[in-house]
């Protein structure tokens, strides 16, 4: 329940008040002035202060302002008559939600009310969130509160004070690097190097100069002798990325590695040592490779000792708002506007969310670079976003997916069931919430509900009707 702080010096206006705001559902405490709603605002967790402008000693705006130090984001309503507008656009500038006009109508003040409260329920729920990230889902720069990767951020945690070889898999923008480096730097070896060799990027007889290094004159161009990663990473942890595309001939050579922990650079004769951990990724499925004859099967049950899948992100879709808040942040510093952009409004939370994401998170941080540029305002809208994004995401809802004798009132009611699960998710099963994603009032939610039997405790998926 909702507690409201009403502070006015007129007793009957503090009995009326409360008993309409009681009616609605809030729990509501009362102040006669200032100094009162200060002690209760100290003692007390309010979802809004609804306060009047004139009073005696601490007068409305002080009141505002001294709230506002205790909680910045409480939103506080302010009450006056038409002689003091001027007042009430001064606590607009300072800080206040909005004010209301005596008299004024009780639906007025209702609307008013839930308004205010909705958003700072929204603010407290990031904050939760933002809380959580940082002291239970964040390692590095991995963001998440998903079931899939809580499990990922258990495997690190085991994995990581140990020695054992990592095999990481996941789709291209799933962040494999970031959990490798979470690795490393969550292990005894944090303080040696973290070497990074991308082995698609080079052909094979670069890459193999690049693993092992060369000595002077074993190729035309190596004027002098040149240590390679694995001499570089000595002590340290060597990320293999892209290790499906190693080629026949140097699956060979890592095996050696991996096994003895001994190599010779290319061009000499003199075996070299190195005390390295080895973490690999890639892309494919690396089994299947090694059951189609492609990589190697020795090398990948040496490379498999513990294996890590990351989730695409359309597998994890309760973590976008976290990452796009995450993102807002990163890359506020580019913005040549005056105004900081605060957030979403909730038609692009809807997009983001059907969205199935092909590139990932770094799809998602990449579009959220070039809005934070291209934004005007404080608030990130879907004119704001690129057509190329919007067009994809409009065409998710595909009907040729529904069969031709699908009867038009199953499939609609088929439909409303879908949206229904994807809100009450978004809005982490406060219904309110979902009520307001939808469009709907509360109640008729509620009916929905019990229509569809949903079970809130279950986390259901709503993008079944939705292509990924």
């Amino acid at each position: 329940m909702e507690t409201i702080l009403i502070v006015d010096d007129e007793k009957n206006y503090l009995l009326i008040l409360r008993a309409v705001l009681e009616e609605e559902g809030f729990e509501v405490l009362t102040a006669l002035n200032g100094q009162e709603a200060l002690a209760v605002h100290e003692t007390s967790d309010l979802d809004l202060i609804l306060t009047d402008m004139k009073m005696p000693g601490i007068d409305g705006i002080e009141l505002l302002e001294r709230a506002k130090a205790i909680d910045p984001d409480l939103p506080v309503i302010m009450m006056t008559a038409h002689g003091t507008v001027d007042k009430a656009v001064e606590a607009m500038q300072k800080g206040a939600y909005s004010y209301l006009l005596k008299p004024f109508d009780n639906e007025r003040l209702i609307l008013y009310v839930k308004k205010a409260i909705s958003m700072y329920q929204v603010v407290k729920e990031n904050r939760r969130l933002r809380s959580a990230v940082e002291s239970q889902y964040r390692f590095g720069n991995i963001i998440g509160k998903s079931k899939a990767m809580h499990a990922v951020f258990e495997t690190i945690e085991k994995v990581a004070p140990s020695n054992a070889t990592v095999l990481i898999e996941g789709e291209s923008g799933t962040g494999k690097e970031l959990v490798a480096k979470s690795i490393h730097f969550n292990s005894p070896r944090r303080d040696r190097p973290f070497v990074a060799v991308n082995c698609s990027a080079l052909a094979e007889n670069l890459l193999e100069s690049e693993l092992f290094g060369h000595e002077k004159g074993a190729f035309t161009g190596a004027a002098a002798m040149k240590k390679g990663r694995f001499e570089l990473a000595d002590g340290g942890t060597l990320f293999l990325d892209e290790i499906g595309e190693l080629s026949p001939n140097l699956q060979v050579k890592l095996l050696r590695v991996l096994q003895e922990r001994v190599f010779e650079r290319v061009g000499g004769v003199r075996p070299v040592a190195v005390d390295i951990r080895i973490i690999a990724a890639t892309n494919k499925n690396l089994k299947q490779e090694m059951m189609a004859g492609r990589f190697r099967e020795d090398l990948y049950y040496r490379l498999n000792v513990v294996h890590i899948i990351l989730p695409s992100l359309k597998d994890r879709r309760e973590d976008i708002r976290l990452l796009l808040d995450h993102f807002i942040k990163k890359y506020a510093a580019e913005r040549k506007s005056p105004l900081p952009v605060k957030g979403v409004d909730q038609e692009v939370d809807r997009l983001f969310y059907d969205y199935s994401w092909p590139g990932n998170i770094r799809e998602l941080e990449n579009l959220i670079e070039r809005v934070m540029i291209l934004c005007p305002g404080e608030i990130i809208r879907v004119s704001d976003l690129p057509n190329d994004f919007k067009d994809n995401v409009y065409n998710t809802l595909h009907l040729e997916g529904i069969p031709a004798d699908a009867k038009l009132y199953e499939t609609l009611a088929m439909i409303e069931k879908a949206m229904i699960v994807r809100a009450l998710k978004m809005a982490n099963n406060v219904q309110s919430h979902a009520a307001d994603l939808l469009g709907i009032g509360k109640s008729g939610l509620n009916q929905k509900i019990k229509k569809y039997n949903l079970d809130l405790a279950q986390n259901h998926r709503a993008d079944y009707l939705y292509k990924d």
